[in-house]
């Protein structure tokens, strides 16, 4: 991935002195993620992650570090982060011509597991740190919500843009988003009514970390906003569950114990959760066809087929949260 933002050794001496961390003893550009430019920096008072916030506004970043500050207190397994020398939880850096939003966090030591290395295990503990999330976040007054982006209104009319395309590469994915858009619009009234609080959105393997079969972080909450608990709980069985171009039930079974474990599902939910499990489906479906085929990007791992395969075997095979 693309590093938007370049920063060198005078910017890393300045943020030492901005975050109180010390001598730069050494830093690098981290390759990863799509939105931000990330980098890891040894320094006197320890080893540090950095992140330039990519077009986000102060009120994004602000609003996404107390959130993580509220977690992490109340022992969600995520790094808060590192305040300035005059408290505020992300730096107002130069860089050339503009100024950048910095964040800084401490740096956990851990790694995101490959599909190959997913066990029902770590579905399991990805499951448990979930609902220790969600539990968390329901302490969360409803006036520190915040809408996401990617709401069911928008993904509609993310269709809406495409749904007259000609390009026969998605003729078959127009068909079937329609018909579940249509079945999603029929059960709204069930869907609202399910608990809500604050979610992650975007719980995939690499925003998880592991270390010695233990999840040790649960990082990025760009995505978070008010959603559907059971929502956020789908989206992390697409990822994580899926294998061989078919969900193993081995996987499902395991996050869906190790989430009830600690917050049990609700009867309404147990009765959803093949409803959000294909809203959650063609959610990354019509993104992908918007933000990469559509874009003309060339990301062989975010090929909307992968999603569109997993919301057909959904259809074909609802999965059941119940007994």
């Amino acid at each position: 991935m693309a590093t938007f933002t370049r920063l060198d050794d005078r910017d890393f001496a300045a943020l030492g002195g901005t975050f109180e961390l010390g001598a730069i003893q050494a830093w690098r550009p981290i390759a990863a993620g799509t939105i931000n430019s990330n980098f890891e920096i040894h320094a006197g008072a320890g080893r540090f992650f950095v992140r330039v916030n990519e077009g986000k506004s102060e009120a994004d970043v602000a609003w996404e570090a107390a959130l993580v500050a509220d977690l992490a207190a109340a022992g969600v397994s995520t790094p808060p982060a590192r305040l300035t020398r005059d408290g505020d939880p992300f730096a107002r850096h130069p860089v050339g011509d503009t100024v950048r939003l910095i964040s800084v966090f401490p740096w956990i030591d851990g790694h995101h597991l490959g599909a190959g290395e997913v066990t029902p295990a770590a579905t399991a503990a990805v499951g448990t740190a979930l609902a220790r999330l969600h539990l968390a976040s329901a302490a969360i007054p409803p006036a520190r919500h915040r809408a996401g982006r990617y709401t069911y209104g928008h993904i509609k009319a993310r269709f809406a843009s495409f749904a007259e395309s000609r390009d026969p590469s998605l003729a078959h994915a127009i068909a079937l988003i329609a018909d579940e858009i249509a079945e999603l619009d029929a059960q709204g009234a069930l869907r609202a009514a399910l608990p809500r609080g604050i979610i992650h959105g975007d719980l995939f393997r690499d925003n998880v970390l592991f270390d010695g079969g233990r999840v040790v972080a649960v990082i990025d909450f760009e995505q978070a906003a008010a959603g559907a608990f059971l929502y956020d709980l789908a989206v992390g069985v697409n990822d994580w569950c899926w294998r061989d171009a078919s969900f193993a039930s081995s996987l499902v079974d395991a996050m869906l114990a190790g989430y009830q474990r600690e917050r049990p599902l609700t009867d309404l939910e147990q009765r959803m959760f093949p409803v959000e499990a294909r809203a959650a489906a063609m959610r990354f479906t019509v993104t992908r066809i918007t933000d990469v085929h559509l874009a003309g990007i060339e990301k062989p791992d975010k090929d909307f087929r992968d999603y569109l395969a997993r919301l057909e075997a959904l259809r074909a095979l609802p999965v059941s949260a119940g007994p």
